[in-house]
């Protein structure tokens, strides 16, 4: 039986507008220019320079004419569409948003150049083109044979043998620089070895190892190597130096040429007679105000005694506009006042650090501090803190790299994670190579030097470093 029900229900929904303007927060300086240029470009009522008047964009002025109902155009459906078209997706998908600043060659494009000088059958060439547009750009394809031959069966209608993709493959690996689209770092590595011009005992026995035992000089197990080559440590000395040279990721330095990334601070920070003073890097950002021209275009409809439809579109079209310029406006002196608020919550908590430069006194700082001192949402200072940089008399540091953890040393004081991260990459560079220290030793250490540190938290600030296990950081 069918049935009727009433249900209230209470929700939050972020407004295109709200979601504009978080965005707005988390751009750089760089992309926060571009936005506005953009703008100034796709919504002529908005103009830069002062403004010749003082009169505001008022609504109430507008009258209306029996025949053009302006306030009709003012509903929410009538919202323009580039204003509700947003990319409502995680800032995650935005990190790896790069904006180029120079032009040339790409990766690909050198390597297809490149291809134009081997010598292939005419059922060959597509396949070089389809492994090349397969390589990443750290030079590698990191598939096996199976799943391409597959691919250029169903996407490029190219059937192939196993043994037809891997004759094209060794061609491909030919092409500059050494080591080009290998399928892991074995045989990146033999590639290159196999490519250098000058012979020697030593390269030939670094070769045999990376061919035969692979995985025992990864793990650095060096004395199997010594006693199954029958080598004496000098010479693995000489092996382990020579490989060291190669090149890792043979498409990093190509494919980083036609990407360059440019650090433009967002905040600049100067001390004066002892206090610290923080303004907003502007930059070429220009004066934006509404255009006093559209103002007089919409004001002038009270006027009209026209009656088709074209006058009724063109209300709607300035209107648009006109509310369009103003929104951008507000949302941009509120992107300024949010990182204003932001920036000074964050100096008045490290002010100590900002006037000695001395990272010992940093304090403990979470987003939730500064959220509650500033009455905002934590997802609005992590915007901030995230993708914002400031420029320091110290240099020029990520506004996130002043948040830290905080702890108790043997004093019961109340230090920075920042602090013992320090120490600790101090004891593990001036560490015994030979005899590294494990985590166990490192957190004795540490409670030696007054920091009681768990080896599990080591473990965890050493791999937050990007420091590899004792194990790995052996050296002969």
């Amino acid at each position: 039986m069918l049935k009727q029900q009433l249900n209230i229900k209470l929700s939050q929904k972020l407004s295109p507008q709200q979601i504009q303007l978080m965005k707005m927060i988390q751009l750089s300086t760089l992309e926060f220019e571009q936005k506005i240029q953009s703008e100034i470009g796709e919504n002529p009522a908005l103009e830069t320079g002062k403004e010749s008047t003082t009169d505001d964009y008022d609504e109430s002025k507008i009258k209306e004419t029996e025949d053009i109902n302006i306030d009709e155009y003012l509903n929410d459906d009538e919202i323009p569409s580039y204003r509700t078209e947003v990319n409502n997706y995680s800032s995650d998908e935005d990190d790896g948003k790069i904006i180029p600043v120079s032009g040339g060659i790409s990766f690909h494009q050198n390597l297809k150049s490149q291809a134009q000088n081997l010598i292939l059958d005419k059922n060959e060439n597509p396949i070089v083109d389809f492994l090349i547009g397969s390589i990443d750009e750290s030079g590698y394809i990191r598939r096996n044979i199976d799943d391409l031959v597959d691919d250029l069966a169903f996407s490029q209608n190219i059937f192939v043998t196993i043994n037809e993709v891997n004759t094209v493959l060794k061609k491909v690996q030919t092409l500059d620089p050494p080591g080009v689209g290998a399928r892991d770092l074995k045989e990146c590595l033999i590639l290159q070895l196999k490519r250098k011009t000058t012979k020697s005992e030593i390269l030939e026995l670094a070769l045999k190892i990376m061919i035969e035992s692979f995985d025992e000089f990864s793990r650095k197990h060096y004395q199997k190597l010594i006693d199954k080559y029958k080598i004496t440590e000098e010479t693995l000395k000489l092996i382990i130096e020579s490989i060291s040279k190669l090149n890792p990721k043979p498409g990093g330095t190509l494919y980083n040429d036609s990407r360059t990334n440019q650090i433009i601070p967002d905040f600049i920070l100067t001390i004066d007679d002892g206090k610290v003073n923080v303004t907003l890097n502007r930059r070429n950002a220009p004066e934006l105000h509404v255009s006093l021209n559209y103002k007089e275009m919409l004001m002038g409809y009270k006027e009209s005694s026209s009656k088709n439809k074209a006058n009724n579109e063109a209300v709607q079209f300035i209107k648009q506009k006109l509310d369009s310029a103003k929104w951008f406006i507000e949302a941009i002196n509120q992107r300024y006042q949010t990182l204003f608020i932001t920036i000074k919550a964050i100096i008045d908590h490290q002010n100590e650090y900002f006037l000695t430069g001395d990272e010992k006194c940093l304090k403990p700082m979470i987003l939730k501090n500064i959220a509650n001192k500033i009455n905002m949402d934590i997802s609005t200072v992590s915007r901030v803190a995230n993708s914002k940089y400031i420029d320091t008399p110290y240099g020029i540091k990520l506004v996130k790299s002043f948040f830290s953890e905080g702890m108790k040393n043997n004093d019961g004081e109340d230090i920075s994670s920042i602090e013992v991260k320090n120490i600790l990459e101090e004891l593990i560079s001036t560490e015994n190579k030979k005899n590294p220290l494990a985590d166990l030793a490192i957190s004795e250490s540490l409670k030696d030097k007054g920091y009681i540190v768990a080896r599990r938290t080591v473990a965890k600030y050493r791999e937050q470093l990007g420091l590899p296990v004792a194990r790995l950081r052996k050296e002969i």
